[in-house]
């Protein structure tokens, strides 16, 4: 009888066991899982117990990050990220959030050496970020972006324009709307520099005004649209630039963009001129029934004659320049006659006409300011000059800002500044200047505008970019 309760005795024993057996079977497998050896590991990646951890840590660092409590946001985030940075394997949040968080320390501090160090986490990020998710080609541009407007002391404009190049290349006509104006200024500054040839800008400009098109006739929402719209106000002012370049732009870009003006101003030789000649930089055929009529008003009251001198003489050579569209040859020569000449009257009335061809046709626009004011200088109380230079200001919003907003509306108050002049010391003007002040007075910046800046109605201003002068501060409203 006791060997059979010794019997019943193990075998309960034994079967009592064989959970917890079980168990250390099952925490095994757990250890002998494969670990995951990439950089971008997701949830499934990972074990359960550091699901568990990557989960929370998410969460916790989206609280914090809410309350703006940057340390223990930069503290979680750093754990979801080097447990999981590809989370489920869909959401990319964490990415932006990371560089929001880089953005908020770079901000704090003024050592240029931390600067540096937050500026390389948030490239690094980028880089991760292509590893886990792809989309190398927008990610390329949203890197650029951030190169150009937040980390710019510390990246080349060679390095940001190369991503910006891949960006476009890689996505063609749907390009997103955020490259568009850094890339343009980018790509203007190299051309001027001539650190790329006018083959590559001339081809990354029409991409660019490709893009434009694009974008803003398939545009969905009201969001998007309006983001469009400030594009457009800016991107191809910008690239209008580029027109002193022969051969730049194509003849429907011409035709597009100025026909209309001379069908309006059939009469007025500064339009049928610059025209012409950008009908013919665009390699128009002459039989194209635009560039027929343009050259028939060319010819009937535009071919200007030079006043009576030799015909070896810089004056008459430069009427030949200038009726042959070769303006900067046009404006050496004329330079040389008023350099030559003791004629006040003449000195002026020829260096207005240097200062227009830089304005309208060679886009060269401290050049053309500088100019008009020696033409002013040697006749009293002519108020051409200063009109001039009035509509040299009003068109420096793309140059001076982003083509909208405060830094490209304050350009309109030396503007007006200049008109209001123009017609004080010449009254033959006041329709004309009257006409441009009210116009642009509707561009100037609101009353929140200039008070979020802590800056007062009527109180001096100076207006940087090339336009350096001092102004009066005054709003649309």
């Amino acid at each position: 009888m006791l060997r059979i309760i010794c019997i019943l005795i193990l075998l309960y024993t034994l079967f009592s066991c064989t959970p917890k057996v079980a168990e250390v079977t099952e925490e095994k497998t757990e250890q002998t899982r494969p670990v995951y050896e990439g950089n971008c590991a997701s949830f499934s990646d990972i074990t359960p117990a550091q699901k568990d951890q990557a989960e929370t840590a998410y969460v916790l660092y989206k609280d914090f990050l809410r309350a703006k409590d940057y340390d223990q946001a930069y503290d979680y985030w750093k754990t979801a990220m080097r447990l999981a940075p590809k989370s489920n394997g869909t959401i990319q949040y964490q990415f932006d959030d990371g560089l929001r968080i880089f953005k908020h320390y770079y901000d704090q501090t003024s050592d240029s050496t931390e600067m540096k160090e937050w500026a390389e986490k948030a490239m690094d990020l980028y880089e991760l970020r292509v590893e886990c998710f792809g989309d190398e080609d927008y990610l390329a541009g949203r890197q650029a972006f951030d190169m150009f407007y937040n980390y710019r002391p510390f990246y080349s404009d060679q390095e940001i324009y190369n991503l910006f190049k891949q960006a476009i290349d890689g996505q063609g006509d749907s390009t997103g709307y955020f490259v568009v104006n850094p890339f343009t200024k980018v790509l203007v500054e190299n051309i001027f520099e001539e650190r790329i040839t006018i083959e590559e800008g001339k081809e990354y400009a029409n991409k660019l005004l490709g893009v434009i098109k694009y974008g803003n006739e398939h545009c969905e929402d009201k969001e998007n649209c309006d983001a469009w719209a400030i594009i457009n106000d800016y991107a191809p002012a910008r690239l209008e630039a580029l027109e002193g370049y022969e051969a730049f732009y194509d003849c429907e870009y011409y035709i597009d963009k100025y026909y209309q003006e001379f069908l309006d101003n059939p009469e007025d030789c500064e339009v049928i001129v610059g025209l012409f000649v950008k009908l013919r930089y665009g390699g128009c055929e002459e039989t194209l029934d635009e560039f027929t009529k343009v050259a028939e008003a060319r010819k009937a009251n535009c071919m200007k004659e030079a006043p009576e001198v030799s015909t070896a003489g810089p004056l008459r050579q430069a009427f030949d320049f200038y009726n042959n569209g070769q303006f900067k040859e046009a404006v050496e020569k004329f330079k040389e006659f008023v350099e030559g000449s003791d004629d006040p009257e003449k000195r002026a009335k020829y260096n207005l006409l240097i200062a227009k061809l830089y304005y309208r046709d060679l886009k060269n626009f401290s050049q053309a300011r500088k100019y008009a004011l020696e033409a002013a200088s040697d006749k009293d109380n002519w108020g051409e000059p200063y009109m001039l230079i009035g509509k040299l200001y009003a068109s420096s919003g793309p140059l001076c800002g982003p083509g909208t907003g405060f830094d490209s509306q304050v350009v309109t108050w030396p503007a007006i500044d200049k008109w209001q002049y123009a017609k004080k010391i010449d009254p033959s003007l006041a329709a004309e200047a009257n006409q441009l002040i009210n116009t642009y007075s509707a561009y100037m910046p609101k009353k929140e505008d200039i008070f979020s800046r802590s800056i007062k109605a009527g109180s001096t201003y100076t207006v940087g970019c090339w336009i350096q002068e001092q102004t009066r501060v005054r709003t649309a409203n």
